[in-house]
C-alpha cells in the first residue's frame, strides 16, 4: 500500500474530506511523504475557508480547487504548485489574507496563490480595464514564477468543463476569452493536453452550431474511413518492424478546433482538408526518426511542399517533430508525425515537462520548452514597461500566436519571428538597442528597405548608427509585440523630453509679456503654482504646456498675479502672448507638427496652434482653417522660422495636364530632375482631354518648391500648376 492510501486510511473521511481527496492523492504517488502531508493540510485549509460555498452547478466549492489540483497532478508538478491549486481561490473568495497562507505554507505557495488572484480590491473605470489589469498582474507574476500560469490554465480548464451552468451570454464571453488568450498561452508553453481541450471547449461554447455541424461531419467521415485508417496503420507498423526500428505507430483524429481554423484559413470545405486524420510514429532516438521518415516516403509518395523538420528547427514553444503529408491509397492525403519518446512527452506537457524530469532525474538544465519560455518571458518584462494594461494585453495577444518565419543572423544563429515580420522586427529581436539605432538592413547581402517582410531561410544583417532613433512610422508595419512596445516606449520618452523643452520656451516667452522670465520666478512662486495645479515638479508643468494641455499665457499670468489655480483654469480667454515669437527649426520632433491642410514650408508666414496632446501644430497664415481656429485666440502663438532650417518638408501641388498616355511619367521625371522626392501621387479629376495630378513631394523651402513648379510649367503637356492650400 502506498503512503497516500495509508494516509487516507488514517484520516476521518467525513464531511469536507470526501470531495475528491482520495483520487487526488492517488495521482500524487510521485511525491514524498512529507509533501503529501502538506497537500492534505492545504486541502483542509481550503475546505474550511470555502465551507458553505457552492458553485453554480450546486456542488460544494471545494470540488473546484481539488479538480484543478488533479489536472496539475497529471502533469507531475511539484507540491507547491498542487498546494497553490488547492488554495488558489482562498484570497479572492474568502476573508483569508495572503499573510495567513504564507505563515502556514511558506512564501512560495503564497506568491503563487496571489499571482492567480484577481484585483477585486481595486477600483477600475470599466470591466475591460479590470480584466486587462488582472491579466497584466497574472502575466507579471508568471515572469517571476511560471507556475502561476500553470495553475491559471488548470483553473480555466475546469471552468470550461463546467461552463454549462452559466448563462449563454457568459458562456460565449468566457469561451472567446479562452480562445483569444488562454489556449494560445498553453500553446506557447507547449502544453498540448490543456491547449487542445481548451480550444475544443471554447469552440463548442463560442460557436455551438458550427461545432455541432463539424463534429457530426467528422464522426461520419471517421466511420466511413475506419477500415482505410486501420489498413494504413498496419502497413506503417509492418514497414517499421521490417526495417528493424523500435517504435510505436498510432492513428489519431485531429481535434475539431484545429480543423475549423484550417478550414477558415484556407477557405476550404471539410472534404478538402488533407489532415483530418493523422498518424504518429514514436521512435527511441533522433536517428530512428529520420530512418522512419525514409521508410514512410518509400511506402507512400510524399506530397511536394508538405514536409517540415521541426527537429532541426523547433517551434517557438520547443515542440520538435518531423511532419510530412503522403499520398495514401486512392490518393487520399495522410499526415504523419515522427518524433522521439522524449519529444512526445514534451509535446504533450511542454514546460511542465521540466518538473517531470526534475522529479525523475534530478535537475537536468533547461529543456527546449523551458528555454523558449524564459526567452518569451524576458520579452514580456520589456513589453510591460512600455504600455498600460490594455495595451499590454493586446501586445501579449499578438505575441502569443505561433511564428512561422525562421531567419538567420550573419553568424548563423536562427531567430524565430511572427509571420509577416519585417527587418525592424528582426532588429528588435536581436536587441532593443539594435532596433532603436537601426538605419538600414541587408537580406542575403542586398540592401532592402527596413519595412521589407522576411521569409524563412533568409540571412538578415542590420546596419546601425550611433545617433539614430526609431521612426514613428515603424509602428504601422512592425508585427512583433516586442518591437511595437519598444518603439512606443522610446517615442513616449522622446515626446516627453521634447514637450518639456518646448513648454519651457513657451512659458518663458509668455512671461516676457509681463517683462519677466523664468529665471526671475522665485522657487516659492513656482511651488505655490505647482501645489495649486496638483503637479509634482516643474517638468510636469513644462510637459503639459508643451503638449498643449495647459496654456502658457494663462500660467504666466498666474505666476505674476499670484492668482489661485482655479482662476487660472477659468481664464480661458487670456490674451495670447505678443512677445518674441517661438522659432521653429524643424528638428523639434514629436511636439511640433505641420498641418497637412496647408503644408507650411520655411519662407511661409506661419502661426502655431496649441493642440491638446499634440503640442504645436504649424499652419500657414493663409490657410483656410486659420479663420476657424481664430475663434480660440488663446490657443494661438506667434512662431517664425529659424534663419537656416536643415531638413525637408512635405508639400503638395496640383498639375492640370493633357489626358494622354505617358504624361504622368513625364511629370514625375521632371520633378525627379529637380532633386525632389515624390512621396505620393494620385489622379484627382479626369475630364475630357484633361486630367489633374496631385503630387505630394519633399522640398527644403519655398524657394525649392518654386523651382519645382517653374520646371513643370515649361512642359508642353502641362496647362496649370498650383500649390494646394485649405
Amino acid at each position: 500500500m502506498d503512503y497516500g492510501a495509508a494516509l487516507l486510511n488514517r484520516l476521518p473521511l467525513v464531511g469536507r474530506r470526501n470531495f475528491g481527496l482520495r483520487q487526488l492523492l492517488a495521482r500524487l504517488s510521485y511525491l514524498p511523504r512529507d509533501q503529501l502531508d502538506q497537500i492534505v493540510a492545504a486541502y483542509d485549509f481550503s475546505a474550511a475557508a470555502h465551507e458553505g460555498q457552492k458553485r453554480l452547478s450546486g456542488e460544494p466549492y471545494i470540488t473546484h480547487p481539488v479538480t484543478v489540483a488533479s489536472i496539475l497532478a497529471q502533469l507531475n508538478l511539484d507540491w507547491q504548485t498542487i498546494a497553490a491549486a488547492l488554495l488558489h481561490d482562498v484570497i479572492e473568495d474568502t476573508p483569508t489574507a495572503k499573510a495567513e497562507i504564507q505563515a502556514r505554507f511558506g512564501a512560495e505557495v503564497a506568491g503563487l496563490v496571489d499571482g492567480v488572484s484577481k484585483l477585486d480590491q481595486l477600483s477600475f473605470t470599466s470591466r475591460a480595464e479590470a480584466q486587462a489589469e488582472s491579466f497584466r498582474k497574472m502575466m507579471l507574476a508568471m515572469v517571476a514564477d511560471i507556475r502561476v500560469i500553470l495553475v491559471k490554465l488548470a483553473d480555466r480548464l475546469h471552468n470550461m468543463q463546467t461552463l454549462d451552468a452559466m448563462s449563454t451570454e457568459k458562456q460565449q464571453r468566457i469561451a472567446r476569452e479562452t480562445l483569444d488568450v488562454y489556449a494560445p498561452i498553453a500553446n506557447r508553453l507547449g502544453i498540448n493536453t490543456i491547449k487542445t481541450e481548451l480550444e475544443d471547449l471554447g469552440f463548442r461554447h463560442a460557436f455551438p452550431l458550427r461545432y455541432r455541424v463539424l463534429d457530426k461531419a467528422v464522426r461520419r467521415a471517421e466511420g466511413n474511413q475506419r477500415q482505410f485508417l486501420r489498413k494504413v496503420e498496419e502497413r506503417l507498423k509492418k514497414a517499421v518492424e521490417e526495417a528493424g526500428i523500435a517504435g510505436k505507430v498510432m492513428g489519431r483524429k485531429k481535434h475539431l478546433y484545429s480543423i475549423y481554423r484550417k478550414m477558415l484559413r484556407k477557405k476550404r470545405t471539410l472534404a478538402e482538408i488533407a489532415d483530418v486524420f493523422a498518424f504518429r510514429l514514436v521512435m527511441k532516438d533522433v536517428d530512428s526518426c529520420y530512418r522512419a521518415l525514409g521508410i514512410v516516403h518509400q511506402l507512400y509518395k510524399p506530397m511536394p511542399g508538405r514536409f517540415k523538420d521541426y527537429i532541426a528547427i523547433p517551434r517557438v514553444n520547443g515542440y520538435q517533430s518531423l511532419h510530412t503529408v503522403l499520398a495514401g491509397p486512392n490518393g487520399i492525403p495522410i499526415e504523419v508525425q515522427i518524433r522521439t519518446e522524449e519529444m512526445d512527452r514534451i509535446a504533450e506537457s511542454g514546460i511542465a515537462a521540466h518538473w517531470q524530469y526534475k522529479e525523475a532525474d534530478g535537475e537536468r538544465g533547461a529543456l527546449p520548452p523551458q528555454a523558449r519560455a524564459r526567452e518569451w518571458l524576458a520579452g514580456i518584462s520589456e513589453i510591460q514597461a512600455a504600455a498600460d494594461s490594455a495595451e499590454f494585453l493586446e501586445h501579449v495577444k499578438v505575441d502569443l500566436f505561433p511564428d512561422k518565419v525562421y531567419v538567420f543572423t550573419p553568424k548563423g544563429d536562427i531567430l524565430r519571428l511572427p509571420r509577416g515580420s519585417t527587418c525592424v522586427d528582426f532588429a528588435y529581436a536581436v536587441h532593443t538597442d539594435v532596433g532603436n539605432c537601426c538605419v538600414a538592413a541587408k537580406i542575403n547581402r542586398r540592401l532592402v528597405p527596413l519595412r521589407t517582410a522576411l521569409n524563412s531561410g533568409e540571412t538578415v544583417e542590420i546596419i546601425t548608427a550611433r545617433n539614430a532613433r526609431p521612426n514613428p512610422a515603424w509602428v504601422s508595419f512592425v508585427v512583433s509585440a516586442k518591437a511595437r512596445a519598444a518603439i512606443r516606449q522610446f517615442l513616449k520618452n522622446l515626446q516627453a523630453n521634447e514637450a518639456r523643452e518646448l513648454g519651457r520656451r513657451l512659458l518663458d516667452q509668455s512671461l516676457g509679456d509681463f517683462r519677466s522670465a523664468l529665471r526671475k520666478v522665485s522657487g516659492e512662486q513656482m511651488q505655490r503654482l505647482l501645489d495649486e495645479l496638483g503637479l509634482n515638479n516643474t517638468n510636469e508643468l513644462f510637459e503639459q504646456i508643451g503638449l498643449g494641455e495647459r496654456l502658457a499665457p494663462v500660467v504666466a499670468k498666474v505666476l505674476q498675479a499670484g492668482a489661485a489655480a482655479g482662476d487660472a483654469e477659468g481664464a480661458a480667454t487670456a490674451a495670447p502672448s505678443r512677445g518674441a515669437p517661438i522659432t521653429i527649426a524643424g528638428t523639434e520632433g514629436l511636439v511640433v507638427s505641420y498641418a497637412r491642410c496647408c503644408h507650411p514650408l520655411p519662407g511661409d508666414t506661419i502661426m502655431g496652434y496649441l493642440s491638446a496632446g499634440r503640442g504645436v501644430v504649424i499652419h500657414r497664415t493663409t490657410c483656410g482653417n486659420v479663420t476657424e481656429f481664430r475663434k480660440q485666440p488663446h490657443k494661438w502663438i506667434p512662431v517664425t522660422w529659424e534663419a537656416h532650417v536643415d531638413r525637408n518638408f512635405s508639400s503638395e501641388i496640383r498639375v492640370d495636364v493633357e489626358n494622354r498616355p505617358g504624361v504622368l511619367a513625364e511629370v514625375a521625371a521632371r520633378i525627379g530632375d529637380t532633386g525632389s522626392n515624390i512621396e505620393q501621387v494620385s489622379v484627382d479629376d479626369r475630364l475630357e482631354g484633361t486630367a489633374t495630378l496631385v503630387f505630394s513631394i519633399q522640398v527644403r523651402d519655398r524657394i525649392k518648391l518654386a523651382q519645382v513648379i517653374k520646371g513643370i510649367r515649361r512642359m508642353k503637356a502641362v496647362r496649370k500648376v498650383t500649390r494646394t492650400c485649405a
